[in-house]
């Protein structure tokens, strides 16, 4: 009788395991129905809005390439997110206090999947799109907060003008 529990427990361990998973995708699913939602440092932007395309290389030496842009209050940017390493990077828009936030959750949980128009997850070789209108002046930060990759530096800086200055 044990070599029959030990199966049917297995199963019941493996249905109890996909069902998080199952409801992940079915969230998955659900944010790209939602509605975009305004941030302190913008809000996600529309591909026929975009004025101009940024180009941030992320690198093994944990590091952005340029490590800070400047936008005008109200544009739109394409920024092209390039993965020139061999290890997963990404780059997440946000305010510092955010990020910090975010970096912690991140070392509690580094499997932690991104899906929000202010993130790019980017596998070695590859580049990513992030589409933003950045509608708020002000200072804002963008960084890797991939386990270790945010605390060795992998930061960078977004000045939002406003058209008074």
């Amino acid at each position: 009788m044990k070599n029959v529990i030990t199966p049917m427990l297995l199963g019941l361990t493996i249905a109890t395991a996909t069902i998080p998973a199952l409801a992940h995708q079915a969230n998955h699913s659900a944010h790209h129905a939602m509605e975009k939602e305004q941030k302190d440092w913008g809000i996600g932007g529309d591909a026929s809005a975009v004025t101009r395309t940024i180009e941030i290389t992320m690198l093994d030496t944990m590091r952005f390439v340029p490590d800070q842009i400047t936008v005008k209050q109200g544009e739109t940017v394409r920024l092209t997110v390039k993965n020139s390493g061999k290890v997963m990077h990404e780059l997440v828009i946000g305010t510092k206090q955010e990020l910090d936030m975010h970096a912690e959750m991140m070392k509690k949980h580094p499997n932690m999947e991104h899906d929000e128009p202010y993130m790019a997850h980017v596998a070695p070789g590859k580049s990513a799109d992030m589409i933003w209108n950045f509608n708020r002046a002000g200072q804002f930060d963008f960084a890797c907060l991939l386990p270790g990759h945010y605390s060795a530096g992998m930061v960078g800086k977004i000045n939002v003008t406003s058209g008074a200055q």
